[in-house]
């Protein structure tokens, strides 16, 4: 398989969220992934290795309850941003926006960084499976 750009990385994680697609999320994820989420506040739950941060966003991607929305990604070398919506609950307009600060090596995900504007906690589905 010819190396992953860190574009064609990025894709691939936000269509398996769009798409609701775990599965598609684990050749994603580097060994040595640290991810943290957007809560609790201030800094959000730390995950430190591949099985910790997937087990996260496998529970995420899975909930066909809620949908995130990419509203922009930039890309510069390793490190993208990704500007997304996240749709939660039965009122359509009970969402969160936020950023995702990613890092990719080797065709991977390495790091990812999440922050959302949002004053209070917002429902995830990874609370649910013990846990963005």
């Amino acid at each position: 398989m010819p190396p992953r750009t860190t574009a064609a990385v990025i894709d691939r994680f936000n269509h398996a969220f769009a798409h609701h697609e775990p599965d598609a999320l684990d050749d994603l994820v580097g060994e040595g992934c640290v991810m943290e989420a957007i809560q609790p506040a201030p800094d959000g739950e730390r995950y430190e290795g591949r099985d910790a941060c997937l087990a996260f966003w496998r529970a995420l991607a899975a909930d066909r309850t809620t949908q995130f929305t990419t509203e922009d990604v930039a890309v510069a070398g390793d490190r993208a941003t990704i500007r997304w919506r996240y749709r939660f609950g039965d009122d359509p307009s009970a969402s969160v926006r936020g950023v995702n600060l990613m890092r990719v090596e080797g065709g991977r995900i390495v790091e990812a960084l999440g922050y959302s504007k949002t004053a209070g906690e917002v429902p995830l589905a990874a609370e649910a499976g013990g846990g963005e």
